[in-house]
Formats: structure tokens, sequence, C-alpha cells
């Protein structure tokens, strides 16, 4: 597959060697509006064309497939303009802003013929398979609980001025950080939240939130709380399973490691080029998909993180937990 890149943000960088160390693939084009920053990124990959409007570079016969990886709200029209031409589409999560676009997005690609993909990074970090791999196997139990700790920076300067933007990010640090903890616990969890709770702050002036805390219950009777908190004086990336056999923590700086009746064992250590890792396996998985495959992360999976987000601000902002309402799954009527 030949690769066109549509933005070249903050992990572009990944993207790109990913593209060039897989066999059978290839960068072959760059596009953002910044050309000095779609040229960095297409240095990675020599000879890759740089354009600066994406419509030119999906028109210009030079790539199989793309990756959107842009502000949240420019993902459903660039991977329905993809579609249209009969591209592949990989979409960095969050996969739209609302629920509703993510509908049109699945549509959209089912109409066309072309696969998709969504790029929620965490299951493919090597410590969050080696975790899952534990747990799957039965070493913790049946697992009861899970709690998610992240923290973020969301004070004005610290990052591009799109993510305070609400129309343009969706949200804040629940839509941004909190996406990618809904989608590790829902993953870890079994199962699809049936109710969530939540508390969102709104500090250094923001117009989106800073700060938030979710509650949720999932069909598969596990309970999970999920904080995300800007500017604390530690960073913090640790999510734990409780399983009823033991507890398992796991963060990508500080490897897993389990307790079980009172015994540590460590499972893994985190290595020098996890991150890369994680992208170069995420970026296989999604030619196995336009080969024909089924994602490793499921449509229906990354519909619902988003729809989780959009019904945590509606508790945040109605102070009282939310049912969750069921949806049709991927590719049925609705109903």
């Amino acid at each position: 597959m030949r690769i066109g890149l549509i933005g070249a943000g903050a992990v572009a960088g990944f993207h790109a060697t990913a593209a060039e160390v897989l066999d059978g693939t290839a960068l072959t084009a760059v596009c953002d509006l910044d050309e000095a920053a779609a040229r960095r990124a297409a240095a990675l990959a020599p000879g890759a064309a740089v354009f600066t409007d994406h419509r030119a570079m999906l028109d210009s016969g030079l790539v199989d497939g793309v990756i959107v990886n842009t502000p949240h709200a420019l993902h459903l029209p660039m991977a329905l303009d993809a579609a249209d031409r009969g591209l592949h589409v990989l979409v960095e999560k969050p996969m739209a802003t609302t629920v509703a676009d993510c509908e049109t997005m699945l549509a959209g690609c089912a109409d066309a013929g072309v696969s998709l993909a969504i790029g929620h990074i965490q299951h493919f970090f090597p410590d969050k398979v080696a975790a899952h791999d534990l747990v799957a196997s039965g070493g913790l139990g049946r697992v009861v609980m899970v709690r998610d700790h992240r923290s973020t920076d969301y004070r004005p300067g610290t990052r591009p001025d799109w993510f305070f933007s609400p129309e343009v990010s969706g949200g804040g640090a629940l839509m941004n950080i909190g996406g990618h903890c809904l989608d590790r616990t829902l993953w870890f969890g079994g199962g699809r939240a049936v109710e969530i709770s939540a508390s969102t702050a709104h500090r250094f002036g923001s117009a989106v939130e800073t700060d938030g805390v979710i509650s949720l219950r999932l069909d598969s009777g596990v309970g999970a709380s999920i904080a995300v908190v800007s500017d604390p004086p530690t960073r913090v990336d640790r999510l734990a399973v409780v399983g009823e056999r033991g507890v398992l923590e796991a963060g990508p700086r500080t490897g897993v490691a389990v307790q079980v009746d009172g015994r540590r064992r460590v499972v893994r250590e985190p290595e020098e080029g996890d991150i890369q890792r994680a992208f170069t396996a995420q970026l296989a998985d999604f030619l196995a998909v336009a080969d024909g495959a089924e994602p490793s992360v499921p449509l229906a999976h990354a519909r619902h993180v988003v729809e989780l987000v959009v019904e945590s601000y509606r508790s945040a902002a109605g102070g009282a937990a939310r049912r969750v309402p069921e949806r049709s799954p991927v590719g049925s009527s609705p109903r």
C-alpha cells in the first residue's frame, strides 16, 4: 500500500517511520497546511510528495490509503473525501466528535467499499498487549474492577490552539486523553458501558475541560473509574485491573506488574522504542484490514468510545448519572 499522511502533527514521525519499516508499504505523500511541517515528516521517506491541500493529494494518484491525523472535527470530512476516491482509511482517535458523525463515516466507507480502521493506539502498546494477554489467560481470575489515572496538560500555550476550540476538538481532556482511558478500560473490562457518571473542571480560563473524572458500570458487571488531571506535580499513566485473584498495573514508563496473594511479579519491563513498536503494529493491522481482515479495534468499540465521551459531558452538565443507550451493531440497519 502507498500511504498518504494527512496531518503532520506530534505523532506524524511515528506514522511515517511505520510506513517505511513495514514490508509492502511506503509513505508516498504527506499533507499539512503547514508546508514546513509536511516537509519534516516527508523527510523520513525520501521521495514522498508534499501537499498543503488534502484533496490534491487524494487526487494525485500517489496513494492507495490514507492516515487521517488531523484535528478531531476534520476526521469525518477527510475520511469521506478519501473514501469517495476509493482509498482505504485509518483515522486517528477519536473516530469523530459525535455519534452521528461516526455513523456517517461508517456508512460512507461501507458504501464506497473501502476499509476503515480507527487508531486506538492503546491496543498496540507492548505493555497493554502483555497485560491484556495475562488477563485473557485467566491469570487474575475474573475481572471485577478497572481504575485508570492519566495526567495531561491543558494550560494555554502547552498545545496547539485547536485543542482549546470546542468546535474543532469536540472537547478537552476527556475527549483527548479520556478517549484513551475509555478505550482501554472497556477493553480490559470486557464489555460496553451501560451507565456513566462524570464531573469536569474548566481551569486556566479554558473553553474546554482541563480535568475530568468518569465512573462507569459495564454490562460485564465490571465497575470502572477514570481520572484525567491537568498539570499535576507528578506525571501519571497507570491502568490498574482488579481480578478476583490479584491486581495488575500497567504503564508505558513503569511496565507491567501483577500481585497475587502478596507476591509481586514483573510481567514486562518498559523498553526503548515501545511507542514506535505500537505505531508500527497499528499500521500492520490497517494493512491486514485492507486485505480483508477484521480490525483489532472493532468499529463499534471506537464508536462507543465517542458515545461515552459525549455522555460524560451530558452527565457533568446535568449533575447526574446517565444510562447509555443501546446502539445497533455496525453494519446493521438503525433501530
